[in-house]
């Protein structure tokens, strides 16, 4: 990491940076940041590979053909829908390393199956040739030149310059294949993942190892540097608020029970720091298993399990909770709440940009300068006062201070979160 962060015990961190303790108490510019960003890697049958990339919204509605191989619409892309529901940006990262698809006038752009889907008509008119790639019989690019040379490669086909062009029938091209996905295809994309920013990761696997791997990343990317957000992974008790444990399986098939992951991590990214996702309507595709007793629901909701019901026709987001169960002095049933996990996550990663943008290195740590940071802290607090996201906020209650030793400045910003309304208790008194 470029910058230190995460949590301290005392003040003894060599790396510059921004260290920040969340607990609960005993019984400039102030900018921010959007939410929406989401990170999920998985197999795909077309794409790039070995990196991750961004795919916005727009861009997964109006692109999707040349992106992931398929229409908007394929059955294939279903999870990829259920994420962008409430996600605007999904980073993906392609877990399997296909071999690409070709024939005498070129190769698939990328490998993967759905390369095999691809053909090349040569058609001949007054010495010149026309060219068209086509892909599920579909025409998607057509050019008229003299020779290959003059090809220009698409979204689809990397053309061999050197071939000889004659007229043919469609010609498919052959060979392509998915692969297998390695061992190290999730800690490679953990390893990569590093040096983005987003606010909710899915984890597709009901690998048990796997899935170790991701709470463990993601406890270690949280508290040892900083980096704020939450994973969502299938059926599995991290007892860890960065750990969405999501307990309902998916129906429709077996082999694909985490498929509610997408849809999850998507709603979890989308939802802003004064929106709650409890009673939230289902809108995904997947099939969802939601045969509970109530005292099942009571039992997850115990557990730190995050689960969908029926509620009449519907099905709904029972509790937005998180894995975090075991409460205890100075981590309390608060940290089991989602939304206060998205404000005191997006608190952190605000302050850190505040400071590492305009404090670090650029300001002098005297009265004055020590004053600034304090006023852009007050600022932004008073930016999530307006947002009804906390309350009872006192200005003098944040103190900035000199640290151990002069480059070091120490914070207290006490805050209390503000929750949506989930449970009801009323007298009715009749006279």
């Amino acid at each position: 990491m470029a910058l230190g962060g995460g949590n301290f015990l005392t003040q003894n961190k060599v790396l510059p940076g921004s260290y920040i303790n969340f607990v609960s108490a005993s019984s400039s510019n102030a900018n921010i940041s959007d939410r929406g960003y989401a990170a999920i890697a998985c197999e795909m049958d077309w794409g790039k590979e070995n990196e991750i990339f961004a795919v916005t919204a727009e861009e997964f509605l109006t692109d999707s053909m040349s992106i992931f191989g398929y229409a908007y619409t394929s059955e294939k892309l279903k999870g990829m829908r259920d994420i962008f529901i409430n996600a605007q940006t999904v980073y993906f990262y392609r877990l399997n390393k296909g071999t690409q698809a070709s024939c005498d006038l070129g190769k698939a752009r990328y490998g993967g199956a759905r390369g095999n889907d691809i053909s090349i008509s040569v058609v001949s008119s007054e010495e010149q040739y026309t060219v068209e790639t086509s892909i599920d019989g579909s025409v998607i690019d057509s050019q008229t030149v003299s020779s290959a040379a003059e090809l220009e490669d698409n979204e689809f086909i990397i053309f061999d310059k050197e071939a000889e062009l004659t007229p043919t029938g469609k010609t498919n091209l052959l060979g392509g294949d998915n692969g297998s996905v390695s061992e190290m295809a999730h800690q490679e994309f953990l390893d990569k993942l590093e040096s983005i920013s987003f606010n909710n990761l899915g984890c597709l696997s009901d690998d048990e190892t796997i899935k170790k791997l991701y709470a463990q990343y993601t406890q270690t990317m949280r508290d040892t540097y900083g980096v704020k957000f939450q994973t969502v992974i299938h059926d599995y008790a991290a007892e860890y608020e960065g750990v969405i444990n999501v307990a309902n399986d998916s129906t429709d098939s077996e082999e694909e029970k985490y498929g509610l992951v997408w849809w999850v991590t998507g709603a979890c990214a989308g939802c802003n720091i004064n929106e709650s996702l409890t009673n939230k309507l289902y809108d995904g595709e997947y099939g969802v298993f939601t045969q509970y007793k109530q005292s099942e629901l009571e039992e997850g909701i115990e557990s730190g399990c995050f689960m969908l019901h029926k509620n009449g026709d519907d099905i709904r987001v029972l509790d937005d909770i998180n894995s975090f169960t075991e409460f205890k002095d100075g981590k309390d049933k608060n940290f089991g709440e989602n939304q206060v996990i998205r404000l005191l996550d997006q608190i952190g990663n605000d302050i850190a940009v505040m400071f590492n943008t305009y404090y670090l290195g650029k300001v002098q740590n005297n009265n004055a300068g020590r004053t600034a940071f304090w006023n852009d802290i007050v600022t932004y607090n008073k930016e999530l006062l307006k947002l009804n996201v906390i309350e009872n906020f006192e200005p003098d209650d944040v103190i900035v201070e000199m640290g151990n030793d002069k480059k070091t400045v120490s914070v207290t910003n006490p805050v209390t979160p503000v929750c949506a309304m989930a449970k009801l208790y009323m007298t009715v008194v009749v006279y």
